[in-house]
């Protein structure tokens, strides 16, 4: 038997109904529960041998090097930015890039069904926050990346990293197995 069908990390995901219309914050928060499910969707049915595999021959980027990124994503921007609070990272191993840039070691350990467990952590807690720290749209946020920015923004921005990690997401999983969709 393939254990690599044992080893499925991420087994059904399941992408919500968007809002289309209504509140900007309940479209906002609709549109971001589709970006989570569809990057995971992007990841279904894989092993943790398949999702560190390096699908593009001058890339190091894997789909669990993505995952590990989103969470942290998740934790900055809600957490860190928005809430004002120090966010529990889990301790990946990191390195710093030549341009001095942290960054998620693809070498690291941690089994995937952790760094999925991680990710969905993050998502939790992004969603637990998210009515506290979206009751003012307008509030300025200190940013060191982008210099002061309002809530909006940053919602915006959240959406924006899924949105281009999910296309690099699609097209690590049409390299790795053939499948493809939106």
């Amino acid at each position: 038997m393939d254990d690599t069908v044992n080893d499925i990390v991420v087994e059904k995901a399941v992408r919500p109904e968007r809002v289309l219309s209504g509140p900007w914050l309940d479209v906002i928060a609709s549109n971001l529960d589709y970006h989570r499910a569809t990057f995971l969707w992007k990841c279904q049915g894989l092993s943790d041998a398949q999702l560190r595999q390096r699908a593009v021959p001058t890339s190091t980027l894997t789909l669990l090097g993505l995952m590990r990124h989103l969470q942290g994503v998740e934790r900055a921007w809600f957490q860190r930015a928005l809430a004002g609070t120090t966010p529990h990272f889990f301790p990946y191993r990191t390195y710093l890039t030549p341009e001095g840039e942290e960054w998620y070691d693809e070498s690291d350990p941690t089994p995937a069904t952790e760094v999925y467990a991680d990710y969905l952590k993050a998502c939790d807690e992004s969603r637990q926050f998210f009515t506290d720290v979206t009751a003012d749209p307008g509030r300025i946020v200190p940013n060191p990346e982008f210099g002061d920015t309002d809530v909006r923004f940053v919602l915006a921005h959240v959406i924006e990293e899924y949105a281009r990690h999910t296309g690099h997401a699609d097209l690590l999983r049409e390299a790795l197995d053939g499948t493809t969709g939106e």
